[in-house]
């Protein structure tokens, strides 16, 4: 029965533990450039308390222990008795490693026991010497007794002093819980967990891991430091269910004892929630302190905002938000069916009615578009802890800046593009980046630059990932070039040094002189920009020898809904995204001339490339008897090309339909949409086309 019912919570438990994992693996990056910063050990050892006591209440005892030898180190070090160093910090990355790989098995069905901790557990508590055995020698002592009365420890006196000196109060809490309880382990992490949100706790009694095991009988301590009053803390205590005593003495180092702040009667289980009555005679309570000491009240405020705020927060599963943006989707089917009939009736009293009809749809789509959108940040957060291995692997030292993490992007373009993203980052640090030394011959800073962009451009966001290393050496790619037979000599010889840098982004190609774990720059380049033209965006790349490479991505905000441009090619109509449309003009035939074998006009002073899409298509040409011609002008990385259409319908938003696995991998086609007059129209993918050309 308790396993099927915390199965319930499983889904929260993986959400809250992938929010604390990253949290964790933010704060190790922090606390490596300084070991010694209390407030950064401070906050990583709460984050692990929080994640010790989730795993425990789920019964995943490997998590647990783990998590628990992790805290055990980080004691030493917030006490003092054994300073961290670089060994140990390569230690609790391995422990987050294995914690992320714990909470992936579970999430995949499994659970946590087929991992051995064992060796992680005793290398960890080993090194953390012997901040073990007071907890332990504390757990001897009755909880709630005297101890405190008989005097604090050394490390305890420190801690009481350290608090006052931040100006915050020192309490230990004394909480009883009902006879009648029958989830004693289940109630105490309810009220540690309570409590640590109010402060931050410096230990219990009997230890936490006792608790969570239920190895005490109906009471224990807490000793939390905090900004906030007494009563606070009481209240909070009391709305527990099962809790029924809560005392309160406020911790004082000058007198090696606990001045009782407030000695609280005990409460009736039943009363656990406090009357209307009772919470407005502790309001006034809770403001006498605030007049004697300002700078604590200001943070009670704090807590029952950000409170507040969490509240009006709720998670929902992305398969729901799946569903409902496909009703939306046909929801702006149907509405385009409904206008094109009411147009082709001329029913022109229905023409207020489906304005309105078309604003409220198009509110609820903007809308769903906004539920579906997180911040890249989803996807950069990893990129640190990335940069940091992959330093101490290639022995490089390396700089990473990110600018932008705000920036926001359908929750499924952010999934598509983590791996390609990763991918460029290897790229960079592998066969970009010099090492330190090499960077010092070359006149430039030993630590390099490696600096990843997000910003909103249009109706599209641009990825922008730049280094200062060693860029493309066009020279050596031309040669490459030459000796695979991928171009001539006499053709390789004629092209910019921007043309040739493309080269690398041909399948297959590489320059690597030899194979490593990471990848040569252009090794899987095509798969990176295949994967981005896909999702219906743009991939280009500059470099400069000795300077850098700055690779410039553009993105669609959704895949869902777009923005298109319906043009007829013959019979059939077809759409194509007008992220990828610059401009449509009509081209009069005697402005048509012949360069090299290929048709071009005059756009504006520059000479514009066209092509057939009848011919590109494999379809029938567009007729050469007429006067003028409908020319769609589209941007493909710095380069337009002109495709020649036989008309030019208009814009639409149009919704995106998969063609089915079989005919997912034609090329040139991205998917198929429904038209108001319930004809199917292909959606082109015109980037590959030029890459078909080129």
């Amino acid at each position: 029965m308790a396993d099927m019912d915390m199965s319930q919570y499983l889904g929260a438990f993986l959400d809250e533990t992938d929010d604390n994992l990253q949290k964790l693996d933010d704060l190790l990056l922090a606390l490596e450039k300084d070991m010694v910063d209390m407030d950064v050990i401070n906050e990583i050892f709460r984050a692990a308390h929080t994640l010790k006591g989730m795993a425990g209440t789920m019964g995943f005892t490997q998590m647990m222990g783990l998590t628990h030898a992790m805290e055990d180190r980080l004691d030493a070090a917030r006490k003092g008795t054994r300073p961290l160093g670089e060994p140990d910090m390569n230690m609790l990355f391995q422990g987050l490693d294995t914690l992320q790989e714990m909470a992936d098995s579970i999430r995949g069905g499994g659970n946590d026991a087929h991992i051995d901790v064992t060796d992680m557990v005793h290398a960890l508590r080993d090194e953390g010497g012997a901040p073990a055995a007071p907890a332990q020698a504390q757990a001897t002592a009755p909880a709630g007794g005297s101890d405190a009365a008989s005097g604090l420890s050394k490390e305890d006196a420190e801690w009481v002093k350290h608090t006052t000196d931040e100006g915050e109060s020192a309490f230990k809490i004394h909480v009883t819980l009902s006879q009648s309880c029958l989830l004693r382990a289940a109630r105490a992490y309810m009220v540690v967990n309570r409590l640590d949100e109010l402060g931050d706790m410096y230990k219990t009694v009997p230890p936490t891991e006792a608790l969570e095991k239920e190895e005490f009988e109906f009471d224990f301590d807490v000793y939390l430091a905090t900004p906030a009053p007494a009563e606070e803390l009481k209240a909070a205590v009391e709305k527990i269910t099962d809790v029924g005593k809560v005392e309160i003495s406020e911790m004082n180092a000058e007198n090696a004892g606990s001045a009782p702040a407030q000695a609280e009667q005990a409460a009736p289980a039943q009363a656990a929630a406090p009357a209307p009555a009772q919470e407005a005679q502790a309001a006034p309570a809770a403001q006498a302190p605030a007049q004697a000491a300002p700078a604590k009240p200001a943070a009670a405020p704090a807590k029952k905002d950000s409170a507040k705020k969490a509240s009006q927060t709720v998670r929902v599963d992305i398969g729901r938000l799946d569903k409902l943006m496909n009703l939306v989707g046909e929801l702006v089917i149907s509405r385009a069916r409904i206008e094109r009939l009411v147009q082709e009736a001329r029913l022109r009293e229905f023409d207020d009615p489906l304005s309105q009809l078309g604003r409220i749809s198009g509110d609820i789509q903007e809308l769903v578009t906004k539920l579906r959108m997180v911040p890249v940040s989803f996807t950069f957060d990893r990129f640190p802890r990335l940069i940091r291995d992959l330093c101490k692997t290639l022995n490089k030292n390396v700089e990473l800046v990110l600018e932008g993490e705000d920036t926001e992007l359908d929750r499924t373009v952010i999934d598509e593009i983590g791996d390609p993203m990763v991918h460029l980052i290897r790229n960079s640090m592998d066969h970009g980046i010099e090492h330190p030394d090499e960077r010092k011959a070359l006149g430039k800073p030993e630590k390099g630059i490696l600096k990843i962009s997000a910003y909103q451009e249009g109706s599209g966001v641009v990825i922008e990932v730049s280094d200062d290393g060693a860029g493309i050496d066009p020279d050596k790619v031309r040669k490459k070039a030459i000796e695979r037979g991928i171009v001539s000599e006499d053709r390789a010889n004629n092209m910019s040094d921007e043309e040739i840098q493309q080269i690398v982004l041909l399948p297959g190609f590489s320059m690597a002189k030899q194979v490593t774990d990471l990848s040569g720059r252009g090794v899987g380049m095509d798969a990176v920009k295949s994967k981005v033209e896909s999702l219906g965006g743009q991939f280009d790349l500059a470099s400069k020898k000795n300077e850098g490479t700055h690779v410039y991505i553009r993105l669609p905000l959704t895949l869902a809904i777009v923005l298109s441009l319906l043009i007829k090619v013959g019979d059939e109509t077809y759409a194509i995204s007008l992220e990828n449309v610059e401009e449509t003009i009509m081209v009069r035939r005697e402005h048509i001339k012949t360069v090299h074998g290929e048709p071009t006009t005059l756009l504006r002073g520059e000479v514009l490339s066209l092509n057939d899409l009848g011919y590109v298509l494999g379809a029938d040409a567009v007729a050469h008897d007429r006067d003028e011609y409908p020319v769609v002008v589209v941007r493909i990385g710095k380069n337009k090309i002109g495709f020649i259409v036989s008309e030019l319908i208009g814009q639409q938003e149009i919704v995106i339909k998969s063609l089915g696995r079989f005919l997912s991998k034609i090329d040139g086609i991205t998917g198929g949409t429904i038209l108001g007059d319930g004809n199917v129209a292909l959606i082109l993918d015109v980037a590959s086309f030029y890459s078909t050309k080129g």
